[in-house]
């Protein structure tokens, strides 16, 4: 039961939902600005409002399984919503619908987190906004939050939870590594910005 319960959260995280939004409008998403069929994309490349859309609905697939899934065992093991959310970002990561080319997880491991550790992603999440806003970079806004949310946490919590701790750490690095490519290009001074001009 365990092993379906991780599964059915690796599926629903497997969900492309920014991909099959630019299908409502006509647009391939994959190919179409950077390729990528996260949030940052259908922003770009289809519209604010269906950006926004993308956003949410891959938070809600990472929200559900870490925190929902648990509670609809009786008996759930602890780590069960850790595993249910690493699974779920697993999915839009690497989604088997395609091949396995998926996003870059910053949407769907906001969602895990908030599920999980709320404190640490609501202070992640002012470090998003406040980056965003003086830079106008989403890539390095993210950067940013993936390197503030664990150590919000372990400043907050310390490292009882050794688990989550080394999850938040490996999920931080994880989302950094997803984005090589913008960093190359924020070094070049070749990244675009999400809104204003360049």
């Amino acid at each position: 039961m365990l092993s379906l319960t991780i599964l059915a959260a690796y599926l629903m995280g497997a969900i492309p939902n920014g991909l099959l939004l630019a299908r409502l409008k006509g647009i391939d998403l994959q190919k179409t600005g950077s390729g990528n069929i996260g949030a940052t994309n259908v922003f770009r490349c289809v519209g604010k409002s269906w950006g926004i859309a993308a956003f949410l609905l891959d938070a809600v697939k990472g929200f559900v399984p870490a925190f929902v899934f648990p509670q609809l065992m009786e008996s759930a093991p602890g780590w069960l919503g850790l595993a249910c959310g690493v699974a779920a970002v697993a999915g839009h990561n690497w989604p088997v619908w395609l091949k396995f080319k998926g996003g870059k997880g910053v949407s769907t491991s906001a969602g895990m987190l908030l599920g999980i550790a709320p404190a640490a992603v609501g202070i992640g999440f002012a470090a998003f906004a406040l980056t965003l806003l003086i830079t106008r970079w989403v890539s390095l806004s993210s950067i940013v939050a993936a390197l503030v949310v664990p150590t919000a946490y372990i400043v907050m919590e310390g490292t009882d939870n050794r688990l989550l701790a080394g999850a938040l750490i490996v999920m931080g690095v994880l989302v950094i590594f997803k984005h090589r490519a913008n960093i190359g290009r924020l070094l070049k001074g070749t990244e675009p910005h999400i809104f204003g001009k360049k």
